[in-house]
């Protein structure tokens, strides 16, 4: 069985939303010794219990007198990493320099210990991708042992092949950062531990998964519902603060803001029109918080609840803080900010998002053959406020947030 076979046949574990990375390294800040190499005890904890632990040593040529002998100091595999990468005089050897991009600056990962539900190589390649984001930059080797068996180092292994290490020898991998694949490697692991996280023992990953199993999982979970509420009431804010600023000027992507941005076809919309995508965000704001069905009723709540999404998504990035406070005391669901799903089910169709193309330019034309041949509805910006049906009509009479 091959590295890649044994890598992609792990069993759904348990749910890694519950993990969380403790770094710990001791700088003795006037020590010269200290300097070019630090090592790292990283560990993953469930639920404030430590489950696994794994050791890494981050050396930075630049920094250090002489990199190979620092890291054969360091022993383990960072010594094997010294005899194999430098020569006796503490230069690359050719077959490195070959082999990476960009020779220089390392980091060696090793002496993982790991307990189960936890040890699938799925979840170590999570903690290792981790370590890589937050203790290297693109200009870094990083070195893994490369082993077999039923050992700890084969689960570093297995690990380091879904991160797209190649063998660098017998007895090493290399994750070369300076190259796109590992970078969309890291991205499918991190998708797939999203997707272990949501739907549980029923891994989408793992052939047994079946889609009935997950039909009745509650897509806008209370916490979701909260964080989509305070993406539009931003968004809500902006493109008010943006209506009176703009009066009938056009927009224009040069300017930014909220408008800026928005497909150019919309650019040249007057007051009026801003107005009626402002009160969008408004009453998809008040649907979040009235326990309603979050559904957009026409083109203009389309697209307002696309952005309001991406705004959701990237506050979890960008303020977790914010996103805790306002998250506080609700209960917690495995479908808490899922916004891919959200992507997925909240819309019958993601035709508007194609306004942002240029290359389909005209495609909001009823006339264009392709509207025409994809049953398009309602994207010339003029037919945004229409309602798709007669069924889902917003109250006529619930005015604007401002006169």
């Amino acid at each position: 069985m091959t590295d890649q076979d044994q890598a992609t046949e792990s069993p759904a574990k348990a749910d890694p939303s519950t993990l969380t990375m403790e770094f710990r390294h001791l700088h003795r800040l006037a020590d010269p010794a200290a300097e070019g190499v630090q090592a790292w005890q990283i560990s993953l904890t469930a639920d404030n219990e430590t489950v696994a632990r794994v050791r890494a040593v981050r050396g930075q040529y630049w920094k250090a007198h002489n990199l190979g002998e620092r890291l054969a100091d360091e022993q383990s595999l960072a010594a094997v990493a010294a005899e194999q990468l430098f020569d006796a005089e503490g230069q690359f050897l050719p077959a490195y320099e070959a082999f990476v991009e960009l020779p220089g600056n390392v980091l060696v990962i090793d002496g993982l210990e790991i307990t189960a539900p936890w040890d699938d190589p799925w979840t170590v390649a999570g903690m290792i991708s981790s370590i890589i984001d937050r203790l290297s930059d693109n200009q870094y080797a990083v070195i893994l042992p490369r082993a077999s068996g039923d050992t700890k180092d084969a689960l570093l292994t297995e690990a380091g092949v879904l991160l797209s290490a190649e063998p660098f020898s017998d007895e090493l991998l290399i994750i070369d950062t300076s190259l796109a694949a590992p970078e969309e490697a890291a991205h499918r692991v991190s998708e797939h531990l999203r997707h272990r996280a949501r739907y549980g023992e029923a891994d989408p990953f793992n052939e047994d998964w079946c889609e009935e199993d997950d039909e009745e999982e509650e897509v806008l979970t209370a916490r979701t519902r909260a964080m989509l509420h305070l993406a539009l009431r931003e968004l809500a804010d902006q493109a008010w603060q943006e209506v009176s600023a703009l009066g009938e000027q056009p927009a224009a992507r040069s300017s930014g803001g909220l408008f800026g941005s928005l497909p150019r076809v919309t650019w040249h919309q007057d007051s009026s029109w801003r107005r009626q995508l402002a009160r969008a965000f408004d009453d998809l704001a008040a649907d979040c918080t009235s326990g309603a069905e979050v559904e957009p009723r026409c083109t203009g709540e389309e697209m307002a609840l696309h952005l309001g999404i991406a705004r959701a998504q990237d506050l979890t990035h960008n303020r977790p803080r914010l996103v805790a406070d306002t998250v506080a005391g609700l209960p917690e669901a495995r479908g808490d900010g899922d916004w891919d799903v959200c992507s997925d089910v909240l819309f019958q169709d993601h035709d508007v998002l194609m306004l942002f193309d240029d290359s389909l330019d005209g495609i909001d034309d009823a006339e264009n053959d392709l509207h025409q041949s994809m049953g398009m509805v309602n994207l010339a910006p003029v037919d945004w406020f229409t309602p798709f049906d007669t069924e889902h009509v917003r109250d006529s009479e619930r005015g604007y947030r401002h006169a």
